[in-house]
This record gives structure tokens, sequence and C-alpha cells, in this order.
């Protein structure tokens, strides 16, 4: 006889589950709390449908924190195997110029939900849908807001983050798992704005302009991209890396960064530059032949003196390093994704939580983080697999 799984919840990472579950060994019922499964999916990918990253697997890897927890799904289902597996359900994807992956120009991203939910109806998944879960019966049924329930030989639960609550993803489940003596970790933003308190006129002037091409250092840590100055603070994928190590800072009270503007130049070919340069003024020197934008000119112009504008060896030095203050961080519900909620020492390796044998929980429900650019959906996929192939060989 078949034995039952259940799974919680429609995200990335239950679809990957209900996808690659036997369907000979299980009986296969997966409960969404919505009207259609992949809400938070959809919505990921109104601004360019990045499913994954092509890069080595070893740096793919160290993206994570920590990245001991999900080394082994990641190893097991690569990028590579993403891609392998996307093209077999008929999603085509090539890599872009930042060697992140897209679906084939002109998919999309209903139309790869589509083909996951056919992968899914072919593995003969039932799905039930506006299934709210509400917790345990003192009988470990699981029980939904509409008051049924549902008895199963193994639930895995996939709850998602704390972020984007208009696709359902609320966090509302942690206390649940809290009163079952589950060690949880409240949620904390991740991969969101961070506040700086910016100069009046730096706002006014520059407010949704971009910084092109710099680094941004925060402790021990450097990432490379880009980032949007706003009324706020700072956002983009240059500062998203670093959320982890802001995080840590602003527990104290204030982090500091440092914004590299040329960080293919050192300070020493600066400096050659300016000894060799027929400009006829600082700004022109800055503008025409170190080729920094209005935004870099104003922000260097608006944090130094005028001595200091002009003293080309601290100047150089300061385009290298420009010192930030970050106060603070955005709202939870307007971060891309969130750190927090089962504490990973609740976990197996194979994410089956060791208080209640036969309950997994994978995805962003478990307390990992990683920075934009498809790890967070690759990580939530390549759970998803390991826990299926576990299952099936178990």
């Amino acid at each position: 006889m078949k034995k039952k799984v259940a799974i919680i919840g429609g995200g990335a990472a239950a679809l990957s589950l209900a996808s690659f579950l036997d369907s000979d060994k299980f009986e296969i019922a997966l409960y969404e709390k919505n009207k259609a499964l992949g809400r938070k999916f959809l919505v990921a990918g109104k601004g360019g449908f990045n499913l994954t990253h092509s890069e080595p697997m070893a740096n793919f890897i160290s993206r994570y924190t920590p990245s001991d927890f999900l080394q082994p799904a990641l190893s097991a289902f690569t990028n590579e195997d993403f891609r392998v597996w996307l093209a077999s359900i008929g999603v085509a994807t090539f890599v872009g110029s930042s060697n992140r992956v897209y679906p084939n120009k002109g998919t999309k991203p209903i139309e790869v939900l589509k083909a996951i939910e056919l992968a899914m109806a072919h593995n003969s998944v039932k799905v039930y849908f506006n299934k709210t879960w509400t917790g345990w019966k003192e009988s470990k049924e699981l029980q939904f807001s509409d008051e049924t329930t549902a008895v199963a030989d193994i639930v895995v639960f996939a709850l998602g983050g704390g972020s984007w609550k208009i696709t359902g993803s609320d966090g509302s489940w942690l206390p649940l798992f809290a009163q079952q003596g589950i060690t949880t970790n409240s949620f904390l933003p991740s991969n969101c704005a961070f506040k700086i308190n910016w100069k009046k006129e730096i706002v006014e002037k520059f407010a949704g302009k971009p910084l092109k091409n710099i680094s941004i250092t925060c402790g021990e840590k450097i990432q490379k991209g880009e980032v949007v100055l706003s009324q706020f603070g700072l956002e983009g994928n240059a500062i998203y890396g670093l959320s982890a190590e802001i995080r840590t800072q602003l527990t104290t009270g204030i982090a500091k960064i440092a914004i590299d503007f040329k960080p293919t130049f050192s300070v020493e070919t600066l400096l050659k530059k300016a000894s060799t340069s027929k400009a006829k003024n600082t700004t022109d020197f800055l503008k025409n032949e170190l080729k920094l934008s209005s935004l870099q000119i104003g922000l260097i112009k608006s944090y130094l003196s005028k001595d200091e504008f002009i003293a080309v060896n601290s100047l150089m030095r300061k385009i290298k390093h420009f010192p930030l203050e970050i106060e603070g961080i955005a709202e939870l519900d307007e971060a891309i994704s969130t750190v927090g909620g089962i504490d990973l020492s609740e976990f197996s390796p194979e994410f089956e939580l060791i208080k209640q044998p036969n309950t997994y929980c994978i995805g962003e429900m478990t307390d990992w983080d990683a920075p934009t650019g498809g790890y967070l959906l690759q990580a939530c996929f390549s759970m998803g697999y390991y826990l299926a192939n576990h299952l099936n060989n178990k």
C-alpha cells in the first residue's frame, strides 16, 4: 500500500518536492492556502524571471549563510541539473550577461509555472486549494481553517518566509511550531533597502539614480554590482548580498559600509592617471577620464571638504573607499526574502524535525539566508529534490 505524503504550501520548494516524489510509492497531496499555486514565484518573475545562477557550484554554495546546511541539497541538484530538468518539461533557458539564468526570451513566468504544474499532474499529485493550515489536533491530524482535517504518513511543510504577505507568505505559522517546543527564530528582512541619512541636496538631485559597476564592503565581505539611491537609502544587488553582515552590525546601532567607485582600478592606477591628466580641473578629470557618473561625483563633492576634493592623494583613496553609515533596515514585508523561521538545530540532515519524526520542513521557512540572483529559488528547488530523493529511497 502506498504511503500518504501531505505537502503544506504551494511555493517553489513544495512544487519541486511534488514533482520529484515517486508516485508509485506515495499518494501525494498538496494543500495550498491560496486559489492558485506559486503566487510568490510569479511575483518574483515580474522584474525579469531569474531562475538560478550559472557560476561554478563551489562559489555558488558559498553564497549561502550557513552554507553547510544546504550544501548536500545543492550538490545533489545543481544549477545545471535545474536547467536540464526545466528543459525536460519544456522550459528552455539561457545565461544572461550577468551569468544569471533566465527562461528563453518570450517565455512568461506563468508559462514556467504551468509547465511545473503539468509535471506535477503527470506525477499524480492531488492539489487542494483554499486550505490554510492552522495546526495539529491532539491526534496529530492536520487541521485547516475550513475545519477539514487530513492524515498522512509523512508531512512536509513548505510554508515560506515572512515577506510579501500579499502572496500568502506571512510567517503566521511560526507560533504553531513554537507551541510544539520547536525552536524558532523571529523573521528579519533580507535582500532589502537599507537606511542612510542622506544630505538633503543629494536626495533632491539624485533619488532614483543608479550607482553602476561598483563594489561595496561591509566587514570582511565585498559585493560587486549596482545599487539605486533612494530617499530611504540604498537598494540593489550590490548591497543585498551584504544583508547578513549589515544586520549583524545594526544590532550594535550602526552598520558601516564603504563603496568602491572604480573596483577595477587600484589606488596606484588612479594616482598615476591623475598625475598625467590634462583635465582643466578635478571635476573634468573625474567625469571625462575616470568616467564617474554625475551621482558618484555628486556624492564625493557632498561628503568631502573643498580641500579634500582637490587633494589628489586623499581624493583617489576616497574613490576606492567611500564610507557610509547605515542606520536602519526596510520593513519586513518590503523585503525580497527573510531570515528566521525554524532553527536549523531542529533538523536532521534530511530536513526532518528531530522532535517530530516523519515531519519535514523545506524552503524559506528554515533559517538560512542567500542573496538575489537565482540563489533563493535554486535552494528551494534543490531542497525539494533532495528530500524527494531521500523519501524515494527510504
